[in-house]
């Protein structure tokens, strides 16, 4: 059996940064604060990146 579940939570987490990025994307631009657009666009692409690796199928079942 494929225990996938830390995967999972792992992706999740994920989820809640890029949504956490993009709420300090749009506070940036409101206010005009270049370091959260920055920060934001960061931790966004990466909570997106880190999503899609982690609920990617790897080629070998995980033990």
């Amino acid at each position: 059996m494929i225990r996938a579940e830390p995967r999972i939570i792992g992706a999740a987490v994920a989820v809640f940064v890029a949504l956490a990025g993009l709420a300090g994307l749009i506070r940036g631009l409101l206010f005009d604060r270049t370091d959260f657009v920055h920060y934001g666009a960061t931790a966004l692409i990466g909570g997106v990146v880190c999503f899609v690796l982690l609920l990617n199928p790897t080629g070998k079942a995980d033990s």
